[in-house]
């Protein structure tokens, strides 16, 4: 069952990683991890660099426009993947996001 603290990303979300997980080149392997408390996860280089646009201020239309001007790639396509990952990794629990204050 879900908790309260799953995402649904869309491309209005503004992903970060939560506070217990940190985004960490590790040395000795040569390879970016995502360290949480008793989980490290190996993104791929793509996902390396996703994770690096989500920095709660970037929506994921953002990173995506981002993205598609840096590969010369289609934005759909690219929104389309970048919202696949992110909710991956939302379903794993490496990833919350900014929700806005509401007065």
């Amino acid at each position: 069952m879900a908790g309260p603290r799953n995402i649904s990303v869309s491309e209005a979300s503004r992903p970060v990683l939560p506070r217990h997980a940190k985004l960490k080149y590790d040395e000795t392997r040569k390879v970016w991890v995502v360290l949480a408390p008793e989980r490290v996860l190996a993104p791929d280089e793509i996902a390396v660099e996703v994770l690096q646009l989500c920095n709660g201020e970037r929506n994921v239309g953002e990173v995506a426009d981002q993205l598609a001007a840096k590969y010369a790639a289609p934005r759909e396509a690219i929104l389309a993947d970048v919202i696949a990952m992110l909710q991956d990794l939302a379903d794993k629990g490496f990833l919350t996001e900014i929700r806005e204050k509401t007065s």
